[in-house]
């Protein structure tokens, strides 16, 4: 049992590897400029390349706190209240005081903005169709179940290691 063990152990630690590999290599594609831009022109939109993942990030997860978008897009919060006041400006959010927390300003999309970041899902949904053309769907199926799983595993934070 102690043999198989370090040849499982083995093989997760080549795996962990590989699958890290491919986390950086998803996480550099996604951050590039080129990629919104792309997404941006996909979709018709008008939008500063800078305030687009805000947008996309108010409209998936609102109402939400400034501290909270700067924290999940890798901002400073001043930098994020900042251009979240644009998207107000421009009618695509509003904010409003918590139900949790009167002293906590959340961000939520407004109509506007909904109906901005539908352009953007649609040309989501074309890239992906494209990029998945040649795939199985049960492959599909596969990798959207197992990356679910990978996500809920990370947003629980790592197990107690003894």
């Amino acid at each position: 049992m102690f043999a198989r063990n370090n040849v499982h152990n083995a093989h997760i630690s080549e795996r962990l590897r590989e699958l890290h590999a491919a986390l950086l290599d998803i996480v550099a594609m996604m951050n590039r400029p080129q990629r919104d831009e792309l997404l941006i022109k996909e979709a018709g939109i008008a939008l500063d390349r800078a305030l687009f993942p805000l947008l996309v990030g108010i409209e998936r997860f609102g109402p939400i706190g400034v501290v909270e978008m700067a924290d999940r897009v890798g901002r400073d919060y001043t930098t994020v209240s900042r251009q979240v006041a644009k998207l107000e400006s421009l009618g695509l959010v509003a904010r409003q005081a918590s139900a949790s927390d009167r002293r906590v300003r959340e961000a939520v999309i407004t109509a506007k903005g909904k109906a901005m970041t539908n352009l953007v899902d649609a040309a989501r949904e074309r890239i992906g169709r494209a990029i998945f053309a040649t795939w199985d769907t049960g492959d599909v199926d596969q990798l959207v179940r197992l990356m679910r799983k990978f996500a809920d595993a990370l947003n629980e934070g790592p197990p107690a290691l003894s």
